[in-house]
């Protein structure tokens, strides 16, 4: 009897309104051939609390494994979105990655006080942000 092990993707949840931020990390995370990701790229909070609640088209999505979220978002920041999910119970266990251009002291605390699991200032070199991205899920 042989037993069949179903290997499934390893689903992220990019929160990143910048398209070329998007497409570059996307880009870094597929980059590698034996790279098993699955990536649903929403530009601000309210669509991705939608999607984490499975409602308003987002019926069917998976729960992610990870989340990398930028702070900066149109209609609800990314700090606020935190707050939501890590005190919502069927999601407060899934990693959230800070992924944002601030180095700001105050929202570095704010997102250590909401348990964010890393806080990562985007470097402005290609080399630097590869290097990052592979930290946080290695290929």
């Amino acid at each position: 009897m042989t037993e069949h092990n179903e290997e499934r993707n390893f689903n992220i949840l990019l929160i990143e309104d910048n398209p070329a931020d998007a497409f570059l990390t996307k880009e870094i995370l597929f980059g590698s051939e034996t790279a098993s990701y699955e990536i649903a790229i929403l530009q601000d909070g309210v669509e991705a609390l939608s999607y984490l609640c499975r409602i308003h088209g987002y019926e069917y999505a998976p729960k992610p494994d990870l989340i990398l979220l930028d702070l900066n978002l149109p209609r609800m920041h990314g700090l606020d979105f935190l707050a939501r999910i890590k005190a919502t119970p069927n999601l407060n266990k899934i990693p959230v990655v800070i992924l944002t251009t601030s180095e700001s002291r105050e929202d570095v605390l704010k997102a250590e006080e909401l348990k964010a699991d890393c806080y990562l200032a985007k470097p402005l070199d290609l080399d630097t942000f590869e290097s990052i991205l592979a930290r946080i899920y290695p290929c």
